[in-house]
Formats: C-alpha cells, sequence, structure tokens
C-alpha cells in the first residue's frame, strides 16, 4: 500500500513539473497590470504600453482615449513616484462607469465652444451641448471615450491613430488623427500631434492629464505645490465657464504666477474669476510666443524636489485646478480623488476661438495639417 501511495505520489510530481508554468502577470513599476487593459470597446480592442528610458522612468498609457495612466518619476532621493492620477483598469476609464477626462488625448476640440455652434464657410453646425450649455472636449462622446488604433510602439514611443469620421459629435469632415508619445532620455513626455480633413472643420487637441507631483493623492492636495505660468494675461469667464472675448492683464489678480509661488496663495481669493471658477479653470495667454524652446509654466513640489515644466507651441494653457473632483472617483490602489487632489495644464488654442475670429485660429482646411507639440519635462529641483 504505501509502494502505491509512493508510486502515486511521484507520478503527480512528475506531471506537475511537466505542467506549464502559470507565471503571475508582470506589473508595471506603478503597479499595474497589462492584462487589466485588455477589453474591447465599441469592437475595437484595448491594451496598455509602457515606456521607459535608462533613467528608470516609466511612462504607462492605453490607447482607450490615448490616456496616460501612470508616469513614475524619481524625486530629490532617486524613489520613483507616480505623479498622475488615474485607474488600474481600463474599465473604470469607460463613461458609463466613470465621465472623466484623467489622462486623456481631448479631440476634436478641447475646452469649450460657446452653445455647441460653430459657423464655417456660411454653414452653421450644432455641436452637443454637454456642459452649462457648451460643447465641452468634443461631446459627450469625444475621443477620450473612444479607442485609438496603435501604429508604432517600442520601448520608447507610441504612436496612435483616431479616424474620425464626419459628423461625429456633429463636427465636419472625415479627420484623421494621431498623437505620439515619446519617452526621452532626459526625462521628458515629448507629445505631438497632428490631423488632417476632407472638409473645413475646427481641431484643437491637448493632454488632459491631473498632476500630483507628490504621487500621493490620499494625502496630498495640489494647493501645496508651486505654480509659474509664463502669462501677463488671461482670458476671463462667465459664471458657465464660457470666455467672453475680453483678454485681461493677471497684474493685480489672482492669476499672476508671472513670479513661482504657491498655488494656495491664490486659489480661494475673494475674486468673481475665482467664484465663477470655482478656483482655477481658465486660459492663461501664454508670453512664449509659441516657441517650443520657452517654458509655458512649471509645477514644483517643494517637498519631495519633482519639477514638471510644460513647453507648447500652442499660444495658450488651461490651468485647471481639480474643482470637481469630490470624492465620489475611487483611482488607482483605491485611493478616492478627493477636491484638488490633482491639475492640469493644458496647452490649447483659446477656449471657444471658432466664435473669436480675432484669436488664433483652430479651423482646420483640406489640404493643411495640423500640428500640435507639447512637452512635459521632469527634472529635480
Amino acid at each position: 500500500m504505501k509502494k502505491a501511495i509512493l508510486l502515486l505520489s511521484s507520478a503527480a510530481l512528475l506531471l506537475a513539473a511537466c505542467a506549464p508554468k502559470q507565471e503571475n502577470a508582470a506589473l508595471t513599476a506603478s503597479g499595474l497590470n497589462p492584462e487589466d487593459f485588455k477589453s474591447t470597446y465599441n469592437g475595437a480592442h484595448t491594451a496598455l504600453y509602457t515606456l521607459t528610458n535608462e533613467a528608470g522612468m516609466e511612462v504607462c498609457i492605453t490607447n482607450f482615449g490615448g490616456r496616460i495612466v501612470s508616469i513614475m518619476a524619481p524625486d530629490r532621493d532617486g524613489k520613483l513616484r507616480d505623479v498622475v492620477l488615474g485607474f488600474d483598469n481600463v474599465a473604470d476609464y469607460f463613461p458609463e462607469n466613470n465621465q472623466t477626462d484623467f489622462g486623456a488625448a481631448i479631440g476634436r476640440y478641447a475646452n469649450r465652444i460657446n452653445q455647441g455652434r460653430i459657423t464655417l464657410d456660411g454653414q452653421t453646425y450644432q455641436l452637443p451641448q454637454n456642459n452649462f450649455g457648451h460643447c465641452l472636449h468634443g461631446g459627450p462622446t469625444g475621443w477620450q471615450y473612444q479607442v485609438y488604433e496603435m501604429v508604432e510602439v517600442d520601448n520608447s514611443h507610441l504612436k496612435l491613430k483616431r479616424v474620425s469620421p464626419d459628423g461625429d459629435n456633429n463636427f465636419p469632415g472625415n479627420v484623421t488623427a494621431y498623437v505620439t508619445y515619446t519617452l526621452t532620455e532626459d526625462n521628458k513626455i515629448d507629445i505631438r500631434y497632428e490631423a488632417t480633413t476632407d472638409k473645413t472643420t475646427v481641431i484643437n487637441m491637448t493632454n488632459h492629464s491631473y498632476f500630483n507631483l507628490a504621487g500621493a493623492p490620499d494625502t496630498h492636495r495640489i494647493v501645496d505645490e508651486v505654480l509659474y505660468v509664463n502669462a501677463s494675461n488671461f482670458t476671463p469667464v462667465d459664471a458657465t465657464y464660457m470666455t467672453s472675448g475680453e483678454i485681461r492683464p493677471v497684474a493685480g489678480t489672482p492669476f499672476d504666477y508671472t513670479t513661482a509661488h504657491l498655488i494656495s496663495d491664490n486659489i480661494t481669493a475673494d475674486d468673481e474669476q475665482i467664484r465663477f471658477g470655482n478656483g482655477f479653470d481658465h486660459n492663461w495667454v501664454l508670453d512664449n510666443n509659441r516657441d517650443i524652446n520657452v517654458v509655458a509654466a512649471c509645477l514644483y513640489n517643494p517637498v519631495n524636489g519633482i519639477k514638471l515644466s510644460v513647453y507648447t507651441d500652442e499660444p495658450g494653457i488651461q490651468v485647471y485646478s481639480g474643482n470637481f473632483l469630490d470624492g465620489t472617483v475611487k483611482g488607482k490602489k483605491g485611493i478616492v480623488y478627493q477636491q484638488r487632489t490633482g491639475i492640469c495644464l493644458e496647452t490649447q488654442k483659446y477656449p471657444d476661438t471658432p466664435n473669436k475670429p480675432e484669436w488664433p485660429s483652430a479651423v482646420l482646411r483640406p489640404g493643411e495639417t495640423y500640428h500640435s507639440h507639447c512637452i512635459f519635462a521632469f527634472s529635480i529641483d
């Protein structure tokens, strides 16, 4: 009997040794499981892509909405910290589960269009009115809620493609758009957008990452970070967050960050624009003359030394201080995102530019190619 048991045990060990090993899925440095990003949405496949460099920095991106999911940036002690908000599975990005713009490549038109109406070549188009009567971020099914096609990928860069049909959220023209993310060896995330159309339309793309340079949205609010914006003017809004057409000097207002100082210094100021925006949700008119080599804005965490410098060839940057995060969204690692646990620095054309011809144009015509360039440069200070 003992001999029979021994033989059975030996056979079981042999079978176990020959059976294929069930390896645990390799997690990213930020703790993401790529398997949790494999799904389908409207018949298209989603995935997670990981960019790395020799310095140890890591950027994870999903093709659902072209979203940056995590950024692992080193602090002054060399510790990697995940400095953006987001989710640890793709399903939580689906609009039926959460209406968020975390990390997204926004299109066709970032920010707001007044009453959702544009007129191009004498024809008026009525767009969706999904935000206080205005069209926000391309409408309720904008590109942040669509699957981009992966075109190219390697360890350091990812190129995604979005084909938007004529009439997509009532925007005119069949548009083919690309967003390319490149992680450089000096810890820069280089983002390039391009698009073409077969009919006159408007294009204004941006990245909508929510930054928290402490890497601790459970305990740290962005009011404790230092902000610099290279802008002498901003575009005021009304109570519906719509620009009035005025370009107003920042001097003597809570919007003066031409000298770097704490966000908390001004964000609760007794000012009509702060009340209208519920904090900062405004476009700054940049002074860098659309020169990609001149800094547009900086964000700095004085505790861990992480500094984010933003460069762009766009004329404006929307600073949004996470005013509507309200504790109802649970993000990565189960952390509940409270108000002002993330800040967005969205390079862009000004809001409602299509209805304000004196402002830099967002019109794209057949035969032209839209280009936009943004760099998120991480360093230690």
